[in-house]
């Protein structure tokens, strides 16, 4: 038994309860592993704590527990990884998490397996471009000229156009 799972087995005192009902309900208990980079030791260590707090407060979280590794000073930057096992009660809902904070590494430990419907495998893909739409579009804002944004807003409307033309050409078909 790790770190993580005895500090999980003392706050969450039927966490095996707890994640085999989640899981039997399509719930998905995971591993993700963070990186995190800054000036200071403690600072690396504080970030780390306070990034487990924030994965408890995404939708659909039943519980985060996370393990700081010793920072490393390399020259003026200290890096720490973050192992934090999670709990949440759908793939969809990891799938997000995993979008949003980006760990550089996943395992997932419960179930051996997923199945998703093709409604969930539409609503996990359509939600990981409103994502990647969302990043693009900040990038956009923040590092381009306003040429280069007038160009992006001109291609926005093809695609919207685009995207128009295929929703008429599906109620046509109906």
């Amino acid at each position: 038994m790790d770190d993580a799972d005895r500090v999980l087995k003392k706050s969450v005192p039927d966490a095996d309860k707890l994640t085999k009902a989640t899981v039997e309900k399509g719930g998905v208990l995971a591993l993700l592993y963070f990186d995190a980079h800054t000036k200071t030791k403690e600072k690396a260590q504080e970030i780390g704590a306070g990034f487990v707090s924030q994965l408890l407060k995404e939708p659909g979280v039943i519980f985060a527990v996370g393990e700081i590794d010793e920072p490393i000073q390399d020259r003026d930057l200290f890096s720490t990884s973050i192992q934090v096992k999670i709990l949440v009660s759908t793939f969809h809902q990891l799938a997000n998490v995993c979008a949003v904070h980006s760990p550089f590494s996943i395992e997932i430990i419960q179930p051996d397996e997923i199945t998703i419907t093709l409604g969930q495998a539409h609503e996990l893909l359509m939600n990981l471009s409103t994502i990647t739409a969302d990043y693009k579009k900040y990038i956009m804002e923040k590092l381009t000229t306003p040429e280069e944004r007038e160009k992006y807003a001109r291609i926005l409307e093809k695609k919207a156009e685009l995207g128009r033309r295929i929703l008429e050409r599906k109620e046509e078909k109906k």
